[in-house]
Parts: structure tokens; C-alpha cells; sequence
């Protein structure tokens, strides 16, 4: 069995990123994914604009050139997998890892069908996989979601979205402007100020204009087949609204499961993991984080515009320790 020097786990831009550092140093890496290159950024809805301009989201000092000063999904996805392609990274998809363990100066990396073998591992698996879930009746029906897609299998029907920041502001406007009938369910007083500048003020002037409904300091009680019961937090009252869909757009999480299973401390309420912030290993010696998954539940902290630069302290560190 091939015993790596680094085991990547993640293929998302940061992920990538340590490929790529890594290989720039001939270390004998793989990077493994569950899915594709870059399989979080393909399940963003099919419209998304990023916020960040394309020249801060390059890796490997290749040069992102998009239509517009912020690249769309997919000018991102051909620009990631043209990088993948111009360093001929070591990749190995559609693997889930589901353990690691360590016996003496190896590590063990399980799947379901084989065994990897590695002397160090980097966990960069972000967050967009686990979503907040809600815990309340009926959000597992057929017609509820977490991810949005586009807006044109929703035209002329009654759709409620759940949630304040991007990812429901963005899904709102999308369904709005093709022919939908939104409402908008959020539990705070107003929309989140630190979502992208400019769709903010597009959504409160689409509210303002009763264009779109909206139900602030509001809470998803229960969902049912056509329709959702919504509780107003200050008086305890309840109200029922149409809805053939319904979008809780309330947030992601990291795979806290898979952390505390490899034996990643989390601290805090937030779940941060526990890292040495100059080189980012973990608790467990020999075992990195990297991109937005050192933010465990403060995941508007890491994006790829900062986690793409973990690659050189983890790298520098492991090349060190060899």
C-alpha cells in the first residue's frame, strides 16, 4: 500500500490550494473528495454571483479572467478545473472518507471500499454540506430544501424562503423576478446588513413596494403539504401562509460528527476547532485544518479569499516535520 506523504481531504479551492503547494515542493500528496473538484461551488444556485472579485479567488497564481469583476458558478467551476488541469493534480473523487486513526506516525484514512495510508492530513472540508437544520415537522417533506437551484421550476406557484442573509436574499430576488410569489421569513427584525451590498437594499425596496412578503421576527413553526404555520416572537401568535415550496436558506455548518470522530477538539459555543493559528495542526499531531472549516459554526469568518492562503503555513510546517 502507498504510503502518502500528505492525504488532502476536500477538493474545494482551499483544498486545491495545499495540492498545489504541496506538489510545488514534491512532496507525494492525493487529494480525495467525496464528490467532484470543487463540488460545494456546483451545488450553488445555477445564477450566483460571488462576492469576492475573481482575482481574489485565483490559486496557484493562475490568472481568474471573468466577464464581469465577480466571477459567476460557473466561470469559477471552468477556472478550478483549469488549474486542476494545468498542475495535473493527484486527485481521487467520489471517495468519502469516513474516519481517520493514527498508529504510530501513520495515519489510517477509511472508506467504504479501500484504505488510504498517509504521514500527515489536511482536513479542508468546509461547511457547505451539513446544513442548520430546523428541527421542526415537516422539514424533510418533498417540496422543502436547504439548497436552491433556479428559479424556473418554481413559476406561478407560492413559495416561502426562510432566512435573511446571501443565500435567502439571493434566492428571494431570483424567484421574484421570474414570475413568483415570494414570501420571506426571517427571525430577526431585519435583513442581515453584512450580506453583499448591493442585493440588501434590492430586497427592502422589493418589500417596501409590497412586491415581495415579508414576515420579520418570525419563526417556522410547522411545514405542511401547501402551506407553513409561522409564530410572530413577540406576542405568541400564529399564522398560517401558502406555500407549494419552501426554502430554508438558514445557514450551513461544518461535519462536526466527522471532526470529533478523528478527535478534533471543538471549543466554544461555536464549535471552533482547536489549532495552532501559525501553522494550523490541530490538537492531533500531524492532522491540519484548512479554509473556511477552522471557523467551525462562525462560518462567515474563512472564504475562499483567506482560506486559499492556509496552504503555505500548513505546507511549511508539515515540510519541517517530514
Amino acid at each position: 500500500m502507498e504510503l502518502y506523504d500528505i492525504i488532502i481531504i476536500g477538493a474545494g479551492p482551499c483544498g486545491l490550494s495545499c495540492g498545489i503547494e504541496a506538489q510545488k515542493h514534491r512532496l507525494n500528496y492525493l487529494i480525495v473528495d467525496k464528490g467532484n473538484i470543487t463540488e460545494s461551488i456546483r451545488r450553488y444556485p445555477v445564477n450566483m454571483l460571488f462576492f469576492s472579485t475573481s482575482e481574489n479567488i485565483e490559486i496557484g497564481n493562475v490568472p481568474f479572467v471573468s466577464m464581469g469583476t465577480r466571477p459567476t458558478r460557473t466561470e469559477a467551476l471552468k477556472y478550478y478545473r483549469k488549474v486542476v488541469n494545468h498542475f495535473d493534480l493527484n486527485l481521487k473523487l467520489f471517495t468519502r472518507i469516513d474516519n481517520v486513526t493514527r498508529e504510530g506516525k501513520v495515519f489510517t484514512l477509511s472508506s467504504a471500499n479501500e484504505i488510504l495510508k498517509a504521514k500527515k492530513v489536511i482536513i479542508s472540508t468546509g461547511y457547505y454540506d451539513v446544513p442548520r437544520y430546523l428541527e421542526i415537522p415537516g422539514e424533510t417533506m418533498p417540496h422543502v430544501s436547504h439548497y436552491y437551484d433556479e428559479a424556473f421550476r418554481y413559476s406561478r406557484t407560492k413559495v416561502v424562503v426562510v432566512g435573511g442573509a446571501n443565500s435567502a436574499i439571493e434566492t428571494a430576488l431570483d424567484l421574484y423576478r421570474n414570475d413568483v410569489d415570494v414570501t420571506v421569513v426571517h427571525i430577526f427584525e431585519t435583513l442581515d446588513k453584512r450580506a453583499k451590498y448591493w442585493i440588501v437594499p434590492d430586497l427592502e425596496n422589493r418589500i417596501k413596494k409590497d412586491e415581495i412578503k415579508a414576515y420579520f421576527k418570525h419563526r417556522i413553526k410547522q411545514i405542511y403539504e401547501r402551506s407553513v404555520e409561522i409564530e410572530n416572537l413577540d406576542d405568541g401568535t400564529t399564522k398560517q401562509i401558502d406555500a407549494d415550496f419552501v426554502f430554508l436558506m438558514t445557514g450551513y455548518r461544518p461535519d462536526i460528527h466527522f471532526l470529533e470522530k478523528v478527535g478534533i477538539s471543538l471549543e466554544g459555543e461555536h464549535l471552533i476547532p482547536k489549532l495552532n493559528m501559525d501553522t494550523l495542526e490541530s490538537n492531533i499531531e500531524g492532522i491540519y485544518l484548512g479554509g473556511s472549516i477552522i471557523g467551525g459554526e462562525e462560518t462567515a469568518k474563512v472564504f475562499i479569499e483567506n482560506g486559499r492562503l492556509h496552504a503555505g503555513p500548513i505546507i511549511e510546517d508539515i515540510l519541517g516535520k517530514l
